[in-house]
């Protein structure tokens, strides 16, 4: 399919969301959820995969959309058309605090590998497939390797990151060690696999030891400064685990103020 190319404009700092404007016949293609809003020439349609195949026939809708299935992701995208004469707008905002990056597939040489959950939309005739990864330095996997998203075409993705981004560019041999959860994108150039960094004796880790991706040039690769594994798992650690909401939660007397502690004693929660 051919690719559209539109225009944008990325607003926001903490929580950013981009505005795609599609003339007239052109389309993006979002993620489910993700449209904020949208001038009132623009059709919806839901679609299998990612809306790249729709020439292609049953056998191919499909196989796009198990791509997205093994990725974790939902097996429909959402096509949005312009159906009017004049040019129109539509929004897509990210999920959490980050930033949206917008990708040029064409510079990046037609690919780029990201995380399964970055991506925000893009260009109608952008593939998204699957990269999958193999080359593991241990078991813990279960040898199932390390699966990330493709995106190949030759116009504009946009790819969401939690927090702050950096692009750095690696030269032939260079190495960097990632966060798993801190590896945003990279150009297919670059290489990378997990690695067992060994165990760390300190209650901190548990002993269990750390993953690492290991990158090397040459190519570039873009990092996350929060993840939103990290963000939730902060979350859900200063998260009252009553599942009662009460006025002292959010403060430091919560668990033994009179809705705490002892309210819940006077209140016959030990029946």
């Amino acid at each position: 399919m051919a690719m559209d190319v539109v225009d944008f404009e990325i607003k926001g700092s903490e929580m950013q969301f981009v505005e795609v404007e599609l003339d007239p016949g052109e389309a993006a293609v979002g993620e489910a959820g993700s449209m904020m809003f949208m001038d009132a020439g623009i059709q919806m349609d839901t679609v299998f995969g990612d809306g790249s195949a729709q020439q292609g026939g049953l056998f191919g809708k499909l196989l796009g959309a198990g791509k997205r299935l093994v990725t974790g992701e939902s097996l429909f995208t959402t096509v949005y058309t312009n159906q009017a004469r004049a040019k129109q707008r539509v929004a897509f905002a990210a999920p959490y605090p980050g930033k949206i990056l917008p990708m040029d597939l064409r510079q990046l040489g037609g690919t780029l590998i990201c995380q399964k959950d970055a991506f925000l939309c893009a260009a109608r005739g952008v593939s998204l497939g699957i990269h999958f990864q193999r080359k593991l330095s241990v078991g813990f996997f279960g040898g199932e390797g390390f699966i990330m998203q493709k995106l190949e075409g030759d116009g504009l993705a946009f790819v969401h990151a939690g927090g702050t981004v950096v692009r750095r560019e690696l030269a032939a041999g260079q190495t960097l060690l990632v966060d798993t959860g801190c590896l945003v994108a990279l150009t297919p150039g670059a290489s990378f696999e997990i690695q067992y960094v060994g165990k760390i004796k300190t209650a901190l880790f548990g002993g269990e030891g750390l993953f690492f991706a290991k990158v090397s040039g040459p190519g570039a690769v873009w990092l996350q400064s929060l993840p939103f594994s990290r963000l939730a798992s902060r979350v859900f650690a200063a998260a009252p685990q009553t599942g009662r909401g009460g006025r002292e939660e959010g403060s430091m007397l919560g668990g033994f103020g009179a809705g705490g502690l002892l309210g819940g004693v006077l209140g016959g929660d030990d029946e």
